[in-house]
């Protein structure tokens, strides 16, 4: 077996305390050894072993440190993912990986030639909920997919207090690059690109400068309409997942528990982690011979993001594929830009 990889994060605020420090802590394959703290230290509470660097560059100037996380405000993410790579370090950047296409190929073009990884963090393609409506489409149980939509709806209709995520001199800010490249990577990893698509996106909330509602329509070989809509201002949400096909359709509710569970303090080792409740089953409608309507329930599968993780590991250590491609990333920031 080979060593662990050792690893910093870039910040420890909500994305470090719940989405990596978890799975880099009871993960064999990774050793949590430092994150950059700048003002408030709290990453000692939890993790009483880890350094607390004042700064970037004390971080990379670590020499154990293999690989970096970027988990930082995301117009930030280009600048600091090209330092840690022109340090000699791995980096896993949180989503959106750049403001432009642009600069994420010049990320990929410098890990090549430092012979370092590019990795992007799309971990919504290990949510139960994701999860179980890819297996129904690719059981052909649906038959010839005609229509398909993804939402991801919320109701939040004060600003961020974080400035960076509601004024518009931030790059990378607003609901396309906040909750946009989830949606798109999840269709991305399913039907690859599209053929076309269209994008419409609008501001509501009072005072905004930034969009709070976006939908793209995706024209896909044979038909395939693909449609990929999120707002700030729903207060009662329609179901996140609807297919429909030529032999049946299927619903799905958003019901992904891991975020609140790791917010909650549960460990991905806990056996209740990434457990949907009860209630969350999607529903598979299909048509019988006498043209009577077959219903069945679908549990998911438990979510797991430390599948990512685990293809991190794979990549650094052994060279294997990275499941979230550069090219995957590219048609992303097209769209994302458009």
């Amino acid at each position: 077996m080979s060593s662990p990889i050792v690893t910093g994060l870039l910040a420890y605020g909500m994305s470090g305390r719940v989405f990596h420090g978890p799975f880099i802590s009871t993960n064999p394959h990774f050793k949590f050894k430092a994150a950059v703290e700048r003002s408030k230290k709290t990453v000692n509470e939890r993790y009483p072993d880890v350094i607390s660097y004042n700064s970037l560059e004390e971080l990379l100037a670590d020499p154990e440190i293999e690989l970096v996380i970027v988990n930082t405000p995301s117009y930030t993410h280009f600048s600091l993912a090209k330092q840690a790579l022109e340090a000699g370090k791995h980096v896993l950047i949180e989503k959106p990986a750049a403001a432009q296409a642009s600069e994420v190929k010049e990320l990929f073009d410098l890990g090549r030639s430092r012979q370092k990884h590019v990795m992007i963090y799309q971990n919504r393609r290990w949510d139960s909920d994701f999860l179980s409506v890819k297996d129904v489409i690719e059981s052909g149980k649906l038959g010839e997919l005609i229509e398909v939509h993804f939402r991801y709806d919320r109701y939040r209709p004060v600003l961020s207090p974080k400035i960076f995520k509601e004024s518009s001199t931030y790059e990378a800010s607003g609901l396309v690059y906040d909750l946009g490249p989830h949606l798109l990577d999840q269709m991305i990893s399913i039907f690859g690109r599209p053929l076309s698509f269209h994008k419409v996106t609008s501001m509501h909330r009072a005072n905004a400068e930034v969009v709070d509602y976006f939908s793209f329509q995706l024209s896909y070989p044979n038909g395939l309409n693909v449609f990929l809509t999120s707002s700030l201002l729903v207060t009662e949400p329609l179901p996140s997942f609807v297919v429909h096909g030529t032999a049946g359709s299927y619903i799905k509710d958003r019901c992904d528990r891991q975020e609140p569970q790791l917010d909650e303090g549960i460990l991905p080792t806990d056996p209740v982690y990434g457990t949907e409740p009860e209630g969350c089953e999607g529903k598979l409608v299909t048509m019988g011979e006498n043209n009577e309507k077959i219903t069945e329930i679908i549990p998911s599968y438990k979510g797991n993001y430390n599948h990512i993780f685990e293809a991190v590991y794979q990549t650094i250590r052994y060279g294997a594929l990275f499941p979230i491609t550069e090219e995957h990333i590219a048609w992303q920031l097209e769209m994302l830009e458009a």
